[in-house]
């Protein structure tokens, strides 16, 4: 199974980019995990512009998407939503076929407590209206801190890789199911 992972932060340091970097070290030799680093190169979205003719950032998006049997998504909330720049990449897979239709979800939520709910709201609302499949085992919050991301840009919490081996299980498991994407 190949899941394609995706940060909604754009910053150098961020826990949620931390945390999809730390899925290929717990995953399991039946699963390649792969990061999409190209968030801050998209343009801005503009659905005259979604044509054949497309941006070489925006043909690397929908060719990794087309490429995986998943998505997990990982993202900050900023001011009660979703930042602009990861709306703007879920803006761009509206038009991709097959895009997220079908394709198998889930998102890891890493943000303190009490935090992240209004990003992850609205990204299963854009998830249900490109028809993606979520996966409910795969949809989970555990607060990751800024001190427990190592050198090697990973999170080193082994509770934390617990539960990113449990998440990577649920998803490989409706992989299998009859029907799945």
């Amino acid at each position: 199974m190949r899941i394609l992972l995706v940060s909604g932060s754009t910053r150098a340091a961020s826990t949620n980019t931390a945390a999809l970097r730390t899925v290929p070290v717990v995953a399991p030799p039946e699963v390649e995990a792969v990061l999409f680093d190209g968030l801050a190169q998209l343009p801005a979205f503009n659905p005259d512009h979604d044509h054949d003719d497309l941006p070489a950032s925006v043909r690397d998006l929908r060719a990794a998407l087309d490429a995986a049997d998943a998505v997990l998504f990982s993202t900050p909330e900023y001011a009660g939503a979703l930042p602009g720049a990861f709306k703007n990449l879920l803006d761009w897979t509206v038009g991709a076929v097959p895009g997220l239709d079908g394709k198998l979800a889930g998102w890891v939520n890493v943000a303190a407590e009490g935090r992240g709910q209004g990003a992850h709201a609205e990204l299963a609302t854009v998830l249900g209206y490109v028809g993606a499949a979520p996966v409910p085992a795969a949809c989970v919050r555990f607060a990751v801190g800024h001190g427990t991301v190592g050198l090697d840009g990973t999170v080193a919490d082994p509770a934390f890789r617990t539960v990113l081996t449990e998440l990577l299980a649920a998803l490989a498991t409706a992989g299998r199911a009859p029907g799945s994407a």
